[in-house]
């Protein structure tokens, strides 16, 4: 296992998925000295389309002719699901059973096929990479080199549009994207903080952090689906310890009054996972100076959406 992923692969990752991630565009917020990275702008709303893209476009034919298989809350499933459709292959994806319907039915427009299971059956075929019955390829959502050189693009391109940048915020979920954008942004500009953003529902990697090893914490499903889990895997905390400057929690009410600021101010919709560093940065326990948001994703459910945005 490399607990850094090498430049090189992720400046081979952005020209091979060149033809799939768009360079999404930095949009500074009103009357702040805070930029955001809207990676909701992808053909599927989130980020997840450039680690699914960089894992499949390195795999053998024979390996893809199987099928692919994810396990996913709902954005890596859209990503995988993208890409497999692009490619002309089967799709299934395990995923949560409070996964919002927004999601899963974005992912069965793209073709994939959903499996609903429990929380700890889903947490499981991330530790099996597969889930017993199914047969493909598993694309990991995050425990992966190739999805994390994919995610690190978007570490290249904001030192590329904003190179004074101080800290850069990215939502915690397995910790593939933070890792990833760490491991390009540490190897051009070490100075620049990445810090990983957490919700109270399921802050495993602060209490990791703080330990020195993996913690399993109390999780409750909210909102915030995107991230939030109960543990974290050893292998991405050995990464996190590595590559991060930190994390810091946000509370669900303040991730709500970010969704809406987002709306309101910036016009941009965010589900709860792409609006918590922007609640992070509004708490003011990130630190000050110049600082970067990864928005990373909007597939959020209009109910939900109404609900924030009418509190």
């Amino acid at each position: 296992m490399r607990e850094v992923i090498d430049l090189g692969d992720i400046r081979a990752a952005r020209e091979r998925i060149a033809g799939a991630a768009i360079r999404t565009p930095l949009l500074r917020l009103p009357d702040a000295d805070t930029w955001l990275k809207l990676e909701v702008l992808q053909a599927i709303g989130s980020f997840k389309i450039r680690g699914a893209a960089n894992a499949m476009a390195q795999m053998e034919p024979a390996e893809l002719a199987r099928g692919v298989i994810t396990a996913s809350a709902g954005n890596m499933a859209q990503g995988v699901a993208w890409n497999a459709r692009r490619l002309g292959v089967r799709c299934t994806v395990v995923a949560p059973d409070h996964a919002p319907e927004a999601k899963v039915r974005a992912v069965e427009r793209l073709g994939g096929r959903v499996l609903k299971v429990p929380f700890d059956e889903w947490w499981q075929a991330f530790e099996d990479r597969g889930r017993p019955g199914l047969e493909g390829a598993f694309v990991h959502a995050f425990d992966d080199e190739r999805v994390m050189a994919g995610n690190g693009t978007i570490g290249l391109e904001l030192l590329e549009d904003l190179p004074d940048v101080e800290t850069i915020l990215v939502p915690w979920g397995g910790g593939g994207l933070s890792c990833g954008i760490a491991s390009a942004v540490k190897a051009l500009r070490p100075s620049c903080r990445v810090l990983a953003v957490e919700v109270e529902t399921g802050a495993p990697l602060t209490a990791s952090l703080a330990a020195g090893e993996p913690r399993t914490v109390d999780y409750r499903p909210s909102f915030v689906d995107g991230i939030g889990s109960k543990t974290v895997f050893a292998s991405m905390l050995r990464r996190a310890r590595r590559l991060l400057d930190g994390s810091v929690v946000v509370t669900l009410d303040e991730v709500a009054a970010a969704v809406r600021l987002l709306a309101s101010q910036a016009h941009v919709v965010a589900e709860g996972a792409g609006a918590a560093p922007v609640a992070a940065a509004l708490s003011g326990r990130a630190g000050s100076g110049r600082v970067a948001c990864v928005v990373s994703g909007g597939s959020i459910d209009p109910p939900t959406l109404a609900s924030l945005l009418t509190r």
